[in-house]
């Protein structure tokens, strides 16, 4: 009888009645930032496994690197950026985005050297100018694989927003954590970063200084999703509503109560070696801004892939049919 009665566990604010006999086990392949932590939030404590949902974690260097496990089959849950799922679809790799987690999270940021030509009054175009006149050299800005989120923004914000002269630059495509690498040793001279790395960076230079924010680099720049395969969706739609139901409850505990987030996500992302100061801080960035709600990104999504096109980073625009699926995001706000 004992038995009989555990078969099923209530766990509010995250989804309904569900089996626990056997939890569903889910593959999460993830890049390390800020944006991700709603799934980090979500998976506290074990609660998403209490409620019929297992999952294991793959950390990958960009969404382009995730993308390619997603391809062989390694992984059902992607949370990196948005950008190339739509090319991965058209590649036939069934992924739906059940959920977003943050927007406007790609931030600019220059090295000393460069941040000093930065100064009141004078324009983006002028200081890289003056930074190549002062150097004799085109100021490196390293940023994501091309096709990335990253990659995108940083390319809008210079030809498009900014007007900067193209011999003026050099974008040097790498890693997350190696771009953070790089911009504290002084290898490239300007970065996209996303947090923790924005507040990490500088805490340790002083002399590294925020340039342009997300929506600056690009208006309503959408970032991090979670997107499941659709055979996993298929066939565990229940734990699916899980997940959202557990990412819409981390969303609000996030934007309303960070420092009560900080253990988690410090564990996470920090793997306990940073000070959780510094994630507490970084979850109080004018470059975290998290969003749940898949509908609100759609148009910036294909705004983004637009430019992509016009970039020659994608052929040709491609559809979205079938890309998204807030159904999972609605039911948890009826």
């Amino acid at each position: 009888m004992i038995a009989a009665l555990s078969l099923a566990v209530v766990l509010p604010g995250i989804g309904g009645r569900v089996a626990a006999a056997e939890p569903v086990i889910g593959r999460v392949g993830t890049i390390p930032v800020i944006g991700a932590a709603p799934i980090f939030v979500a998976d506290r404590e074990g609660r998403l496994e209490k409620a019929g949902l297992k999952l294991t974690y793959t950390t990958f260097e960009s969404g382009p690197n995730a993308i390619q496990a997603l391809a062989s089959g390694t992984i059902d849950i992607y949370v990196a950026g948005v950008a190339p799922l739509a090319v991965a679809r058209s590649k036939g790799i069934d992924i739906r985005v059940v959920a977003a987690t943050a927007v406007a999270e790609n931030v600019f940021v220059a090295g000393p050297k460069l941040a000093a030509e930065f100064r009141a009054g004078v324009a983006p175009a002028a200081a890289f100018a003056a930074f190549r006149k002062a150097t004799g050299k085109a100021a490196r800005l390293a940023t994501q694989p091309a096709g990335s989120v990253p990659n995108t923004t940083l390319q809008h914000w210079l030809w498009k927003v900014a007007a900067v002269a193209k011999d003026d630059v050099e974008v040097v495509p790498l890693g997350i954590d190696a771009t953070q690498q790089a911009l504290l040793a002084g290898a490239v001279d300007g970065a996209i970063v996303r947090e923790p790395a924005l507040t990490i960076v500088r805490d340790r230079n002083p002399g590294v200084k925020l340039i342009a924010t997300g929506d600056e680099l690009f208006p309503g720049q959408p970032g991090t999703v979670v997107a499941v395969t659709g055979a996993f969706l298929e066939k565990n739609p229940q734990a699916v509503q899980t997940l959202v139901a557990g990412l819409v409850e981390a969303g609000r505990l996030l934007t309303e109560t960070p420092d009560a987030a900080v253990p988690w996500v410090g564990a996470a992302l920090g793997k306990g070696l940073v000070d959780p100061a510094l994630i507490a801080a970084a979850l109080k960035s004018p470059a975290t801004r998290f969003q749940i709600d898949p509908r609100a990104i759609v148009a910036p999504a294909r705004a983004m892939q637009a430019y992509q096109v016009e970039l020659g980073s994608l052929d040709k625009e491609l559809p979205f049919d079938g890309l998204f699926e807030p159904r999972f995001f609605e039911a948890v706000k009826k």
